[in-house]
């Protein structure tokens, strides 16, 4: 497995910084604290992961959307 280097994108002016932890899944940093876990779903869909079991939480979140797409858009 190719290890990825840590990003930032930058959203609405909010920057997240952006750590690859393998597959599809990434550890997100919000204007420097840690935000949220988020895989992959789909094409289109991002989840995010349950802090306390790791477990992928069903259920739209835009933010959560936005951030994969940008990751998408950076890395492919």
């Amino acid at each position: 497995m190719e290890i990825q280097e840590p990003f930032d994108i930058e959203i609405e002016g909010l920057v997240y910084s952006v750590f690859h932890d393998g597959e599809d899944s990434y550890t997100i940093f919000k204007e420097g604290a840690e935000y949220v876990q988020i895989i992959k779903d789909t094409d289109t869909s991002w989840l995010k992961l349950s802090p306390e079991t790791g477990l992928p939480l069903f259920g739209m979140d835009e933010e959560v959307n936005l951030i994969g797409k940008e990751i998408v858009k950076l890395r492919g």
